[in-house]
């Protein structure tokens, strides 16, 4: 893809994402258009409709992940990275899913979508798993569902030290639950 036209495509994707989140799934796509500076036309050229937009911001929220994920941080201080990141994202993904058409072309993009984002997380998940930071049974998937269930605490913290000390407090109780136990087999 030629740099201009990446750069229109992206425009689009952080126009919906923002527009989505302000306003609904269910805003006008000239909206979105207008947003990100360009035409309807090029939206269509880029997006054949609303749910290939949709699934478009949520590759980007994965390809954050693995971003994150690559980086060399402690496995806890990658979990705060990643769930004060993804607070938004999984907001907006709350937001989408229930008015996304759940036809099956969609359903599998999504099933598609959540294998990606388990992948993603499994080097994290290896990584803690040798340093003996999580039980031997802690994937990628399973670490996915725990930065969901901490991610959901998030209602727009005040500030971003309230929201650290708010996930920490929740990380705690969940590394808890994923930590291996001493003489316990699973």
């Amino acid at each position: 893809m030629r740099r201009d036209a990446r750069i229109r495509r992206d425009a689009l994707i952080t126009a919906a994402a923002e527009i989505f989140a302000e306003r609904g799934y269910s805003v006008p796509l000239e909206e979105v258009a207008a947003r990100a500076g360009v035409g309807r036309g090029t939206l269509y050229r880029n997006f054949r409709d609303r749910e290939a937009l949709a699934l478009a911001i949520f590759e980007r929220e994965i390809d954050r992940v693995d971003e994150i994920v690559a980086g060399d941080r402690p496995f806890r201080q990658t979990l705060v990275d990643l769930a004060l990141g993804g607070a938004r994202g999984t907001a907006l993904f709350a937001r989408i899913a229930t008015e996304l058409v759940a036809d099956p072309a969609n359903m599998a993009a999504l099933e598609a979508l959540g294998t990606r984002l388990a992948g993603a997380l499994d080097p994290l998940a290896r990584r803690a798993r040798a340093n003996g930071d999580v039980r031997d049974d802690v994937d990628g998937a399973r670490l996915g569902l725990a930065l969901r269930m901490v991610g959901g605490l998030f209602y727009d913290p005040h500030t971003e030290a309230a929201a650290v000390r708010r996930l920490n407090e929740a990380l705690d109780i969940v590394l808890d639950g994923i930590r291996p136990v001493p003489g316990r087999t699973i």
